[in-house]
């Protein structure tokens, strides 16, 4: 299997079917969600299902949906890997599998080209956050990225301890020494965090600290480190790397949400001035089909029925396109047939959790490019 980079996305990008389509699957292979392999076989059917609707009896498409079956049946290692890209043209003799570290959306895309919008997102929305441990005689540092805890606290190590040079006499009482060396401590171990962050240039930090130092340590911090503080972690110096895994997934998600709220917040401005935003299911359909939206934004858990034309355009009303008058096919849940077309047309979709603002927009809406 492939891991996920920026040149494979380009490599992606360039390939064309050989006289046949190419088939793009995103399957959920999360285990904390999907437990058993039953449950993952249950996720991958519900994507089959419709997809071999749409083969339209194409050979080379119903092998790759062959192959991807027989290939998620048999197993594979799951331990690190919670979502899979699949790109497959049988025709063409391509077969791509890109093992990805957060969960994705499932669906399958039947088109001439791979489609790539789930991993650009993923990749160019990823916000890489720095977490940095301490109490009052140990640090740790880490940064946790596209779902992997990385081990920095290195750094740490190649830090000066001024203070230890220093005479006798500036020491003073053992008691001041030893507030001394904890004051340093917390100095060295927020250098260390300003060094990584010119280093990996991660975009948010959270800290772990007894409640007694804890604002110290933020204190302590470069400004550039305070600008980016998204909180504290429940975890300290010590903590099972999977504890730590665990607490940086927490303070992910609570960056994407906030994420989201921006987002959906640009979105309510911007269909209320009637400027580059559209709210509400028919609107955003019509959007999508004049192929003008810049970023979709979608309830999770949203669907509705709707109709789809024989070219790909959608409406919430059928049974004739109310633009083009074309007769159109009804479909079971038109939200993820838009979902699947923003992806086809490598348009960038937010999956927004609890968000109480989208729901009353309509559940859906976009942001327009004009």
């Amino acid at each position: 299997m492939a891991v996920i980079t920026e040149a494979a996305i380009r490599e992606l990008a360039g390939i064309r079917g050989d006289g046949a389509p190419i088939t793009s699957c995103y399957l959920d292979v999360d285990g904390r969600r999907l437990v058993r392999h039953q449950d993952l076989e249950h996720e991958l059917d519900g994507v089959l299902r419709t997809a071999r609707q749409r083969a339209n009896g194409h050979r080379s498409v119903h092998d790759d949906l062959r192959r991807i079956e027989a290939f998620v049946r048999a197993g594979f290692d799951r331990r690190s890997t919670r979502g899979l890209a699949i790109f497959a043209c049988a025709a063409s003799d391509l077969w791509e599998v890109i093992e990805l570290p957060k969960p994705v959306r499932s669906c399958l895309v039947i088109n001439h080209a791979p489609a790539i919008g789930q991993l650009e997102s993923m990749v160019q929305e990823h916000e890489a956050i720095g977490v940095l441990l301490a109490d009052k005689q140990r640090a740790q540092l880490y940064v946790f990225e596209l779902g992997r805890l990385v081990d920095r606290s290195e750094l740490l190590d190649e830090l000066p301890r001024d203070y230890d040079s220093r005479g006798e006499r500036e020491r003073g009482t053992p008691a001041h020494h030893r507030e001394e060396l904890a004051h340093q401590h917390l100095r060295n171990a927020a250098r260390a965090a300003f060094d990584l962050w010119q280093a990996r240039g991660f975009h948010h930090l959270a800290i772990g600290a007894p409640d007694a130092i804890a604002g110290e340590l933020e204190q302590s911090l470069h400004p550039y480190l305070r600008e980016r503080l998204c909180g504290r972690v429940s975890v300290g110096v010590g903590a099972a790397p999977t504890d730590v895994l665990a607490a940086a997934e927490v303070v992910e998600a609570d960056v994407e949400r906030a994420r989201e709220a921006m987002l959906v917040d640009r979105l309510r401005e911007a269909a209320a001035t009637g400027r580059r935003g559209v709210a509400g299911l028919a609107g955003t359909l019509a959007a999508l089909s004049q192929h003008r939206v810049e970023r979709l934004l979608v309830s999770k858990g949203y669907a509705q029925e709707g109709w789809r034309a024989p070219d790909g355009a959608l409406a919430l009303v059928g049974p004739t396109h109310p633009e083009t008058g074309v007769a159109m096919k009804r479909v079971m849940n038109v939200v993820e047939d838009a979902l699947e077309e923003a992806l086809t047309q490598g348009i960038p979709a937010t999956i927004c959790v609890g968000n109480a603002d989208l729901d009353v927009l309509g559940r859906i809406g976009a942001l327009l490019r004009y």
